[in-house]
């Protein structure tokens, strides 16, 4: 027989996470430096005020003008663990609005799936760490220790709401921390970890048709594209492929030349630049792949007396990995067992997220949450809407096996 009561609160549930994502995804908040209001900043307080008249303590913290921290403490009053969930305020670009079949801002359902901007990565998410709260706060569940509510600005770009909540002390204390984001409430124990690399090559200036009078960085930087393929191709074959993370890559993106000023096709240039999107797995270590990079200047120059090139680490992200007896993790791979009658799938986040930065401060970390893993940043961003109650339902479990045990 089903339990009237618990259906009851589901179905409550259910409708606040719906609203409270619509309204969220409906204050647009794509970081647009120089524009008025493009920023965190009218998302931010609206998720401040909805704390406060749940009776949350509230802090806003700026980080930078318009773009805040927004912290929600719950203490039970009683001594215990402190679990943190983390879910982010901005999103990124809508990109060509004509594009969308569906309003980006507009959070429209059509046929069981919200759309729109953020629904998946990482509203939707935030609503339902939020509703999940507040469902324990309504029901007046029995439990000890503290829940921090971290919602931060720039995940999206050097999340530099993150770093500056763990500056300000945020994450001491922290037995462990749930990070919200779209991952087919599958359980993620692992992220990769992000190296991203500018890299130059110097040359001379000089006429095209006269290139014996100049110095051209493209040719070196074509040997120093071939030669990353290469230490590419060897950390693969030194690794495999790992079971949640899949294979570590070095992959160049920007390539350009000149790095500086106006291209023309009868000009050697000065300078060419590429940017190195290296994305690592457990077994690496950044600091040696940095060594890898200047021993392959240091060969090249060995052949090219003209060749000459550098390099600067623009960010540094570790990969993390946390053992499946975490008491963060059980607590979650249990409620995923009885939210969904099922095994949990353990699983690893491709890229990196906030909880990257909380485990370098030590603090456990697992992600999961509604939205499947490969729509973020995608025209139509979706979210299916039984699976936002799912997840809901999820977090709350996860809370109360964490602070109950």
């Amino acid at each position: 027989m089903p339990n009237t009561h618990i259906e009851t609160r589901k179905s409550r549930d259910k409708e606040r996470v719906l609203s409270l994502t619509q309204d969220l995804v409906r204050i647009p908040s794509v970081y647009r430096p120089g524009v008025e209001g493009g920023n965190e900043e009218k998302a931010a307080l609206y998720v401040a005020a909805h704390l406060k008249k749940l009776g949350i303590e509230v802090q806003v913290e700026e980080v930078e003008p318009g773009r805040p921290n927004i912290i929600g403490v719950v203490d039970s009053g009683k001594p215990g663990r402190t679990l943190l969930f983390e879910g982010h305020t901005d999103v990124v670009t809508e990109g060509d609005r004509d594009s969308w079949k569906y309003d980006p801002f507009g959070a429209e359902i059509v046929g069981g799936r919200m759309y729109g901007r953020g629904t998946n990565d990482t509203k939707g998410n935030l609503s339902c760490m939020i509703t999940a709260v507040q469902s324990l706060l309504e029901d007046k569940e029995e439990w000890t220790g503290k829940i921090i509510l971290c919602i931060p600005c720039d995940e999206e770009g050097m999340m530099i709401g993150i770093k500056h909540f763990i500056e300000q002390g945020w994450a001491e204390g922290v037995d462990g921390a749930i990070i919200c984001e779209p991952e087919e409430n599958q359980v993620c124990i692992s992220q990769r970890g992000a190296m991203r690399i500018a890299l130059t090559a110097y040359g001379k200036m000089a006429h095209g048709a006269i290139s014996w009078s100049g110095i051209n960085p493209n040719w070196r930087m074509a040997k120093i594209i071939v030669e990353l393929e290469k230490l590419e191709k060897r950390e693969q074959e030194r690794l495999g492929k790992h079971p949640t993370l899949g294979w570590p890559s070095i992959t160049p993106t920007i390539l350009q030349a000149p790095a500086k000023g106006d291209a023309q096709v009868n000009v050697i240039p000065e300078q060419c630049m590429t940017t190195l999107d290296i994305r690592t797995v457990p077994g690496q270590d950044h600091e040696i792949l940095k060594e890898e990079i200047q021993r392959i200047f240091d060969r090249l120059a060995e052949d090219d007396t003209d060749f000459k090139a550098d390099y600067k680490v623009i960010e540094d992200r570790p990969w993390t990995s946390t053992e499946k007896e975490e008491p963060v993790v059980k607590a979650v791979a249990k409620a995923v067992r009885k939210v969904l009658k099922k095994e949990p799938i353990y699983n690893g986040v491709p890229g990196a997220t906030d909880g990257t930065f909380l485990h370098v401060a030590g603090v456990p970390i697992i992600t999961t949450g509604a939205g499947d893993r490969e729509v973020p940043h995608q025209i139509d961003e979706y979210v299916d809407i039984d699976e936002l109650a799912e997840t809901t339902e999820i977090y709350r479990q996860a809370a109360l096996n964490f602070l109950q045990s």
